[in-house]
């Protein structure tokens, strides 16, 4: 993909570098970023419907799990598409994002249909991503949770997650308190958007996922767009080589005790299984009871069969 059209259109995100990008390219200060925190901060920018970051999440679920006591891993939200208008013309229509959605799928191993925007597309990635910043303002940890269960709504479930209805069910199965998100979701959350918006300028952010690894001296290390996760190791150990790797449980049991729901790449990714064993471990599982799958046309994801 060329990057003009990238470039036009942020939803087609370019496979090559694992990115999606956003409407204005910020430039980025020479500055420090403050970290008070653990001996590594993690700034990461993020969308709900960015395909690249869905990408990504097997990498992320194995970072917090190896490294999660050695970062502080902050989500950010760069408000991917505003609308279909903001660039007079320059961004087509929603169908055409569908099939790009599903080439992307294969080329991230990441199950994702497109037809969500044949169906009923969504007109602007603004709404759920102040609602995350909401739900932030809540619990921290269901937050992501609650980030999970969106991103799963609208590229295995094709349900457009713009729409209040469908945010409020992502947010009551995680355990958040619908109304006051919705008390949240209509003020001081607009304003904690914005601010990510004014952040992602500062640092020059230019498209999804950007993560910066920022040492205990305030200078940072940048992995742009959905990189294998030895990028992400080596900017930790950049960050603080004396970062220090933890053992984790590669079972079924443990894996799915860690994270509610699991893709074949994501399971191959942490258990250390090949690809196609993961999977034939994750059907055999299935037919054995214990899990449940849920099949699209362009992959699957299992979940604990609730009892």
């Amino acid at each position: 993909m060329n990057e003009s059209t990238t470039h036009n259109n942020p939803l087609l995100c370019d496979a090559e570098t694992g990115v999606c990008g956003v409407p204005e390219v910020g430039n980025k200060d020479n500055l420090k970023i403050d970290n008070k925190e653990r001996s590594i901060k993690v700034i990461y920018f993020t969308d709900p419907i960015c395909s690249s970051c869905w990408g990504i999440e097997p990498q992320l679920r194995k970072m917090k799990l190896e490294y999660g006591q050695e970062i502080e891993l902050e989500y950010h939200m760069g408000g991917l598409l505003p609308d279909w208008s903001y660039n007079s013309g320059g961004i087509s229509k929603p169908s055409d994002v569908a099939h790009h959605w599903d080439e992307v799928s294969g080329h991230y191993d990441m199950p994702i249909d497109g037809d969500v925007w044949l169906e009923d597309p969504l007109d602007s990635s603004y709404p759920p991503s102040i609602a995350f910043k909401a739900a932030q303002l809540q619990n921290g940890e269901k937050a992501i949770i609650f980030m999970r269960e969106l991103r799963e709504l609208v590229f295995l479930k094709k349900k457009n997650i713009a729409k209040w209805d469908n945010i409020a069910l992502a947010a009551q199965k995680v355990g958040l308190d619908v109304n006051q998100l919705k008390s949240d979701f209509e003020s001081k959350a607009k304003t904690l958007f914005e601010d990510d918006l004014k952040l992602a300028r500062k640092l020059g952010v230019r498209g999804f996922p950007t993560l910066f690894f920022v040492d205990a001296n305030g200078e940072s290390q940048t992995v742009y767009g959905t990189k294998p996760y030895p990028f992400y190791e080596t900017a930790i150990l950049t960050a603080n080589p004396k970062a220090t790797k933890k053992e984790y449980a590669k079972d079924w049991e443990s894996l799915f005790k860690k994270y509610n729901s699991l893709t074949a790449k994501e399971f191959n990714e942490l258990s250390g299984n090949n690809r196609k064993e993961s999977e034939r471990i994750l059907d055999e599982l299935t037919s054995q009871g214990k899990l449940e799958k849920l099949t699209t046309k362009n992959g699957a994801i299992w979940t604990v069969k609730a009892n």
